[in-house]
C-alpha cells in the first residue's frame, strides 16, 4: 500500500515506515503532523478525488536541517559582471506513521 501526499508544493510517493526530507515545516521535533493526501493505492486498486475525503496520512517529525550547498554563479559575458552566491535550503525530515483511507 502505498499513498502520494502533498506538501510544501511538492508531492511524495510514501509508505508506511518510509522516511523523507520535505520542505521546511513549523513544528517541533517529535510532533505529529497531517499531511494531504491526492491518491492511495492498495490490493483493491486505487482511490483519488471524492473517494479521499476521510484520509488521512500521520507521520512524526524527526529532525531538521538543510541540505547541501548549491552554488549560483550569474554572469554576463564581456561586461565584467559575476556574482557568486551560496545557498542551503532548509528541510524537515518526518516519518510515516500510518495512511489510512
Amino acid at each position: 500500500m502505498f499513498a502520494v501526499v502533498a506538501t510544501g508544493g511538492k508531492q511524495y510517493n510514501v509508505q508506511v515506515g518510509d522516511i523523507i526530507k520535505v520542505e521546511k515545516l513549523v513544528a517541533n521535533i517529535g510532533d505529529k503532523v497531517k499531511l494531504d493526501v491526492l491518491m492511495i493505492s492498495d490490493e483493491n486498486g486505487s482511490k483519488v478525488g471524492d473517494k479521499l475525503k476521510n484520509a488521512v496520512c500521520e507521520a512524526e517529525v524527526v529532525s531538521h536541517g538543510k541540505a547541501d550547498k548549491i552554488i549560483v554563479f550569474k554572469y554576463k559575458a564581456k561586461k565584467n559582471e559575476r556574482k557568486k552566491q551560496g545557498h542551503r535550503q532548509p528541510y524537515t525530515e518526518i516519518k510515516i506513521l500510518s495512511v489510512k483511507g
